[in-house]
């Protein structure tokens, strides 16, 4: 049997004990995994400098079809403002989008030193719970995410700041925030990475 490769060390390797953190924000036709669309991804992992201070790396993301039978949510629907059916969407089958992103993120693996990517999200069981939906309905190889560990926002946010809501958290961060624009899987991915930064950011240097 082969010896398994070993990885390089490096700051973001080393900061998050080989996991890779990948900012996801998912948008949905409703709130069942199960049943409900995938409408829209958006991926933003995140790098360290050699100061010790987090970064966000470009975006990717996609519009994606709803696969066939799934439910729409009328509540859900007009709280993002998304019309699965709009010609202009420009929107890809979930098996093509997942497997970009997920290129992307191996990618970043092999050139970070990193074991494996961990989710961060607010609330992020919610979007991992529709990626992993995703990848059984399109019998795609295991995602490059843990399995079961995420890095919630929500919960830092709670912890530094004393608030769990998005845009509450932002504004006591002082991080800009535009409720007119929520709901877009680009703005909330970007939002949210740059409301982690903050929050690792202000923890400082691990204690080893």
């Amino acid at each position: 049997m082969p010896l398994k490769q070993k990885l390089k060390r490096t700051p973001i390797s080393s900061r998050f004990r080989g996991f890779l953190p990948v900012v996801v924000d998912v948008e949905t036709s409703g709130l069942n995994p199960s049943s409900d669309a995938l409408l829209e991804i958006a991926a933003v992992p995140i790098n360290i400098d050699k100061t010790g201070v987090l970064y966000p790396l470009e975006t990717e993301s996609y519009h994606v079809e709803p696969f066939p039978g799934a439910h729409f949510d009328p509540e859900s629907l007009a709280l993002t403002g998304i019309d699965p059916g709009h010609p202009f969407r420009y929107a890809i089958p979930e098996q093509q989008a997942l497997h970009n992103i997920f290129l992307r993120i191996r990618s970043l693996l092999a050139e970070f030193g990193c074991q494996r990517a961990v989710l961060v999200g607010h609330n992020a069981w919610f979007d991992l719970a529709f990626i992993q939906a995703a990848i059984k309905r399109c019998h795609l190889p295991p995602a490059p995410f843990h399995s079961f560990t995420s890095l919630d926002t929500a919960t830092l946010s709670a912890v530094v700041l004393g608030e769990t809501v998005l845009a509450k958290a932002m504004r006591v961060a002082k991080i800009p925030f535009d409720i007119n624009q929520a709901h877009s899987a680009v703005y909330d991915a970007e939002k949210t990475a740059a409301l982690f930064c903050y929050l690792v950011n202000q923890c400082g240097s691990v204690v080893k």
